[in-house]
């Protein structure tokens, strides 16, 4: 019936009939709230670029992934600051490296935290590029098996979850294929499926020492325009083994994540990058917007889209206001 009979205002009036109405709900266990481990110890040290968050030091980041379970949050996400880089980026797959280390401690005093570790190279290398380097641009075939090593000592070391990000063809199978053969069948592999070559990573890139030292990510990660390109990634990775699949950002890519989630049914991530968080707490901290309610809007948004969990810089702190 059309007004005055219906008048959808109805349900409107009071904060309580908008709660009981209401049709998405963020909860925490969303979200996975990502963290930079670096080496030393007892070290914080500040990102300019996105202010509250830091790189941290193994005693600091076991620390940090207790609060954060605490709040709420089931799992972290983690990303390694080595010591050393080289142009194969080998630090990645030492059993000694900050990521394998951070994994043991992490899981030996907040043993029931989800450990997710991002499996690229881009941190470890000294020219910040996702792979071997041959005639200017990186070797995806070489590039491979390096990925399955990292992984691999990842998952020795006792990580839950492999994330591949470097968006190489192949590397979910080649990742798959290692882990069973060494019988861990057991750990599922969260791909970066829909990685797009986007201008929202800088702040990261401050974060994670990875900006390229020449040439720019193109020639891998996903051009901007491209839709249904991102479905066909998707269906390669499903097909390759991936048990969750990746939209990277999500703000501009909200279609994306809605059109995975409908066509393939399976668990979709959706990352609330670096600069998506930048922009908001930025914006906050000027006072040109209510960071808290532009944030769970945000959230809900991508949760609205069709997103199952939420790699976001907020987690903590929103999964605290949840409680």
């Amino acid at each position: 019936m059309a007004f005055p009979i219906t008048r959808l205002r109805r349900l409107r009036r009071t904060a309580t009939l908008r709660r009981m109405v209401r049709e998405t709900r963020l909860a925490p266990d969303d979200f996975i709230q990502p963290l930079f481990v670096c080496p030393g110890r007892d070290v914080r040290k500040p990102i300019e670029s996105m202010p509250g968050v830091a790189q941290l030091s193994v005693d600091l980041a076991v620390r940090e992934a207790r609060a954060t379970f605490d709040a709420g949050v089931p799992a972290v996400i983690l990303f390694g600051i080595p010591a050393h880089k080289d142009s194969t980026g080998s630090e990645a797959w030492s059993d000694s490296g900050v990521v394998q280390t951070a994994i043991r401690e992490i899981k030996a005093h907040v043993p029931d935290l989800t450990v997710i570790t991002d499996v690229c190279l881009c941190e470890y290398t000294d020219h910040g590029h996702c792979g071997v380097i041959k005639d200017g641009d990186v070797d995806n075939d070489a590039t491979l098996e390096l990925l399955a090593r990292e992984a691999l000592s990842h998952a020795r070391a006792g990580v839950d979850i492999v994330a591949p990000s470097d968006m190489m063809d192949g590397r979910v199978g080649a990742i798959r294929k290692a882990l069973d053969q060494n019988n861990l069948v057991h750990v599922p592999i969260m791909a970066y499926s829909a990685k797009f070559a986007s201008a929202f990573y800088g702040p990261f890139r401050e974060a994670a020492e990875s900006t390229p030292k020449f040439g720019d990510r193109r020639s891998y990660q996903m051009d901007p325009p491209n839709g249904d390109e991102a479905l066909r990634e998707v269906a390669l990775d499903l097909e390759e083994g991936a048990d969750i699949v990746m939209v990277k950002p999500a703000l501009a890519y909200l279609d994306l994540i809605y059109r995975v989630k409908s066509e393939f049914g399976c668990p979709v991530a959706a990352y609330n990058v670096s600069g998506e968080y930048a922009m908001i707490r930025a914006a906050g901290l000027n006072g040109w917007l209510d960071e808290e309610r532009a944030t769970i809007e945000v959230l809900t948004a991508i949760k609205r889209a069709g997103a199952d969990l939420i790699l976001t810089y907020f987690a903590k702190d929103v999964a605290r206001k949840l409680k």
